[in-house]
């Protein structure tokens, strides 16, 4: 699991009352990657390459639909699921585009396009971790917060 690592090491502004802190999260309105942008993630090019029905069956699974949606697709002569994923896609995380481009996308990028869409699940359920060294504030009391370092991996570590 990536996680996305905030470090703020301002200063403490004295101010006459203290305010928690404010943390604003922007989602981008257009697809995190290009439809051919396959090498910024290996993995999923890879997977999209080699096994291709695995690829398209974990993203409509991570994305919270039936496992085996995609494999209606083989039995089509148009890949109606593909596009329909990718319109609930566009809906859920609010993409801008149209049903004419997903129906193109699915129907000639097939493969390109379910590897943009692992892409951006992928992309949009980073963890998020915010480290400061300035003191938080909970109600009127006062918290010290001390630095630490997050790691997706198991870390030993010896205190003194």
């Amino acid at each position: 699991m990536t996680t996305n690592l905030i470090i703020n090491n301002q200063p403490p502004q004295p101010q006459p009352q203290p305010q928690p802190p404010t943390l604003v999260a922007v989602q981008s309105t257009q697809w995190s990657t290009g439809i051919c942008d396959c090498f910024d993630d290996l993995q999923i090019c890879c997977s999209g390459f080699w096994c291709f029905p695995c690829l398209a069956c974990a993203t409509t699974a991570y994305f919270g639909e039936c496992f085996c949606l995609p494999l209606m697709d083989m039995i089509t002569l148009c890949p109606v699921v593909s596009m329909s994923m990718r319109v609930a896609m566009r809906y859920h995380y609010k993409i801008q585009g149209d049903m004419g481009s997903d129906c193109v996308y699915s129907y000639f990028f097939n493969v390109c396009s379910w590897c943009q869409m692992a892409r951006e699940i992928k992309r949009r359920r980073l963890t998020l971790a915010v480290l400061t060294s300035q003191p938080a504030y909970i109600g009127a009391q006062q918290m010290h917060i001390q630095p630490a370092v997050i790691t997706s991996q198991p870390m030993i570590s010896a205190i003194p």
